[in-house]
């Protein structure tokens, strides 16, 4: 009896087809300095994952995998951040934006939907302001950069003892530094789960001068003791044809979900998700959904086409009255 092959052709074993989709961890030199990032996937739509201050690439690790099945994923450790190296140098915001377009012209893409979690999310806008024509989308997960409120853990960085104490809390000899990181941060508002063990995870691995003096400098590039000192919101009116999406956790402990509506409000033609019961890290909370939302949203919108001078009128202008 005669089979037929299946219009796409004979599909592969499902074992076979989790092992392509497995992340797999890169390395590449710019500028003399390590970037490690993570790759999977090799077709469909480029989306970058960009991670939060203390974080890592492996943030991403419960949703890469799925969004790999019709993207090409890109998440790389920022400088400063995980397995990327951390000289003394540059930690802004300009800094890191620059340097996701470097990996992404080392690596053959001209465009993609960039992603960003928290200091990520700040990350992403820079970007999308600096290099217009890399941004195909832009999905701000939890971000910063968009008021001044944040919580007092990460006022308490600007002050001026920060980087005295810091070591102190990291300290190797201390066993079970992330343990102790968990339980203060519980005593300041922290409900369990992801928030608590990210940010107590991001906190532990500062253990090392360089790593800590990285996030000490790019703390204060963005954070004084009054809370987040830059704001992209003067500027959100320049996305009116950028295909957008806010994703927030209601009970996001770092910074409050008012940020995200606020954003959508002032970005025309955005979208807005609200994950009820999730905290600081909705793609953790939950992962199928944030993959479902995701993939909709590339799968629904098209690619943002910027011209130069529709740029230009826009920055003569202005952004339109309230």
């Amino acid at each position: 009896m005669a089979t037929e092959t299946p219009p796409n052709g004979p599909k592969r074993p499902a074992r076979s087809r989790r092992l392509e989709l497995a992340p797999r961890c890169e390395e590449i030199t710019l500028h003399g300095h390590r970037i490690s990032y993570r790759i999977a996937g090799d077709s469909g739509p480029v989306v970058i994952l960009v991670h939060g201050i203390t974080g890592n690439s492996d943030t991403w690790r419960e949703v890469l995998p799925s969004l790999a099945e019709d993207h090409t994923v890109i998440a790389p450790d920022l400088m400063g951040h995980g397995q990327s190296a951390k000289p003394r140098g540059d930690y802004s915001l300009g800094a890191y934006a620059s340097g996701i377009r470097d990996l992404m012209v080392a690596l053959g893409h001209d465009s993609a939907t960039f992603v960003g979690h928290s200091l990520g999310g700040g990350v992403a806008m820079q970007l999308a302001y600096q290099f217009p024509e890399r941004l195909d989308r832009l999905v701000l997960v939890s971000s910063g950069g968009l008021g001044r409120e944040v919580h007092p853990v990460l006022r308490s960085t600007a002050l001026p003892l920060a980087e005295l104490v810091l070591p102190l809390l990291v300290a190797r000899p201390l066993m079970g530094a992330g343990a102790a990181i968990a339980g203060a941060l519980r005593r300041v508002g922290f409900q369990a789960g992801p928030d608590v063990a990210e940010v107590a995870a991001g906190f532990a691995s500062l253990g090392d001068v360089e790593a800590r003096q990285a996030f000490i400098h790019t703390a204060r590039s963005i954070i004084d003791v009054g809370g987040q000192r830059v704001s992209a919101t003067d500027r959100l009116y320049l996305a009116a044809e950028v295909p957008s999406l806010v994703v927030w956790g209601e009970r996001d402990p770092i910074i409050p979900v008012a940020h995200g509506r606020a954003a959508h409000e002032l970005m025309p033609g955005s979208e807005l998700e609200i994950f009820r019961s999730a905290g600081h890290f909705p793609h953790l909370d939950d992962p199928r959904r944030f993959v479902q939302v995701l993939g909709d949203f590339i799968a629904d919108t098209q690619p943002a086409a910027i011209e130069q001078e529709q740029l230009r009128r826009r920055l003569v202008e202005g952004a339109p009255a309230a």
